[in-house]
């Protein structure tokens, strides 16, 4: 019986961790609510957020890519809500995208991708690291129309920063 047991836990758990495929994953969450209060976007530093989406800026006319534009809604209070999350966990992290990326979705975004950070002084210095790194530096080059900022300083005054792309 120990065995048998045993083994059903066993199956049980492989079942539960296995993956499964995109189109499952959006299907379910399809029906979930992703409702927020976009309240939560002025929450954010909009001072260090306009910088960053300026050095952002700067970086893509450079390569002849068009600007993305600021949104001070939905992207953004989900940006906030994430980044008050990091702030809870101490830790960045991209817990949680999918959800996130769906809730965009059903606002009408095609594409959606998340750059995050944690401990820069300065728009300079985060957007300086991002640039420096593959695949953020990928999000900034990508093809997105829009970005939502969370960027907020935790109680000893370190920033942590989520910033939400997506294209309509």
């Amino acid at each position: 019986m120990k065995l048998t047991t045993s083994l059903l836990a066993m199956v049980l758990f492989v079942t539960l961790a296995s993956c499964s495929k995109d189109e499952d994953v959006v299907t379910a969450q399809e029906e979930a609510n992703f409702a927020i209060d976009v309240n939560l976007a002025q929450e954010t530093d909009w001072e260090m957020a306009n910088e960053i989406l300026v050095l952002v800026n700067d970086h893509r006319a450079t390569l002849g890519l068009a600007p993305i534009q600021r949104d001070q809604q939905y992207a953004s209070a989900y940006a906030v809500q994430h980044t008050q999350y990091m702030i809870e966990k101490s830790k960045i992290n991209h817990d949680n995208f999918g959800e996130r990326r769906q809730a965009l979705t059903q606002r009408g975004a095609v594409r959606v991708g998340e750059n995050v950070g944690y401990g820069y002084d300065t728009a300079e210095a985060v957007v300086h690291a991002w640039l420096n790194s593959p695949s953020h530096r990928d999000l900034i080059e990508g093809n997105y129309s829009h970005a939502g900022f969370g960027v907020l300083q935790n109680a000893k005054g370190s920033y942590y920063f989520t910033q939400l792309f997506y294209k309509k």
